[in-house]
């Protein structure tokens, strides 16, 4: 017959075994997405897919119209008249950035745009801060008063505005020292250490969801900021195009992880606390870029 233990007695049982013992293990990564439904999942508008093909493969990119309309449809328009088809990837510079456009230098020699606008606003942010689709996490965040997901996409806010923030596979628009000297043309996605200080200093519009390996293992320019020197250094782009305009069997096939639900927050919980077995340490913190967010193919 089992022995009755004292509350002291218990309490020196629990010192005795080893850390974390008797801590309840959480769910891991896997197992959430595991228990996943259908209902967690959504499928990217094609209207709002990108599809970058180079010669080393395929990468998908979603936009986000909701932080940058005008960049997004100018987007749009010159990927739909096919502007960076025979172009290039100009730039890949170390723990950084891979920038794609046109390599000339000579205005006259540009590529025209097309219908596409030549000049658009700066979009570094969108005005106010809409709880309703502001997701926040309960991390904080060394560059805003609050982060946490829109429809998708890692976001920041100080409650006057809110911001797409700068995370591995962002996708930017390139500029000048004039703030509303992009416009869509020249594009960059983040292939480094998430790069915050960028936040609310250019305009994102959007968040790669396949096909990073594609972009970060590009080899390195020699230039200043990465550009390459030479022109057979660059890497050709196949073809950027909206997934909408792609014929039905060419498209891609995805879904992404909902950023509003329960179970999304289940799973930032199982990162910010490991419970997988070679974790000796539970952090009790994430930074917001850490936050994966699951592709997978539709079952």
């Amino acid at each position: 017959m089992p022995t009755r233990l004292t509350r002291t007695a218990f309490i020196l049982v629990l010192a005795a075994l080893p850390s974390g013992a008797y801590a309840a293990k959480g769910k891991t990564m896997a197992e959430i997405l595991e228990a996943s439904t259908a209902a967690d999942w959504r499928t990217p508008d094609p209207d709002n897919l990108l599809v970058l093909d180079l010669p080393g493969g395929r990468a998908v990119i979603e936009l986000a119209p909701y932080f940058a309309p005008e960049h997004v449809a100018n987007i749009r328009t010159l990927a739909r008249e096919g502007y960076w088809n025979g172009l290039s990837i100009n730039r890949s510079q170390d723990n950084f950035v891979v920038q794609w456009g046109d390599p000339a230098e000579d205005p006259a020699q540009a590529k025209p745009l097309g219908s596409a606008k030549a000049k658009l606003p700066a979009e570094f942010a969108r005005a106010g801060y809409d709880k309703t689709a502001f997701h926040p996490v309960q991390d904080r965040d060394g560059w805003s008063k609050r982060a946490g997901f829109v429809q998708g996409f890692p976001a920041a806010t100080d409650r006057k505005r809110t911001w797409l923030a700068h995370c591995y596979g962002t996708l930017g628009a390139g500029r000048g020292n004039e703030p509303d000297s992009s416009n869509g043309t020249e594009l960059y996605v983040v292939t480094g250490q998430s790069p915050r200080q960028l936040d609310l200093n250019i305009t994102t519009v959007g968040r790669v969801l396949q096909g990073m390996e594609h972009l970060s293992v590009l080899p390195r320019g020699t230039g200043p900021l990465g550009f390459y020197e030479k022109p057979e250094q660059r890497t050709p782009i196949v073809r950027l195009a909206l997934a909408s305009a792609l014929p039905d069997a060419e498209r891609p096939r995805l879904e992404v992880l909902r950023t509003d639900t329960a179970t999304f927050d289940a799973l930032v919980e199982a990162r910010r606390n490991r419970s997988d077995d070679w974790y000796l340490h539970k952090a009790g913190h994430i930074d917001l870029c850490n936050i994966p967010i699951s592709v997978r193919s539709p079952k």
